[in-house]
């Protein structure tokens, strides 16, 4: 059973990574790492910042040929709304797995 405080800890590395995408999940991850909830979505959240970095140089060297235009707004919406549902689902005490992302950590 999650707790509550696993929970809170869980959205927090969602919701903090909205403003601070690297220093303040990382912080979190690590000082709470020894809860296997917290854990998963460290690792949830990790994957998905890497997954996402790489899709968006690839996006930006399309931009020359003309369909980054197209790709990187619709990769920043994603972004954004992964990042809210990972947030919602983390608070009903369920490990969420982003869609697209690359399984590394």
């Amino acid at each position: 059973m999650v707790t509550q405080d696993e929970k809170v800890f869980a959205v927090l590395i969602y919701v903090i990574s909205l403003f601070f995408p690297l220093l303040g999940p990382l912080i979190i991850w690590l000082v709470k790492k020894d809860s296997p909830y917290i854990d998963y979505h460290g690792r949830e959240y990790f994957n998905f910042l890497i997954s996402y970095t790489i899709y968006g140089i690839i996006g930006a060297l399309l931009v020359f040929v003309g369909i980054g235009v197209l790709i990187l707004p619709i990769l920043g919406v994603a972004a954004f709304v992964f990042t809210i549902l990972a947030a919602i689902r983390a608070y009903e005490g369920v490990e969420y797995r982003i869609p697209l992302i690359f399984r590394i950590l």
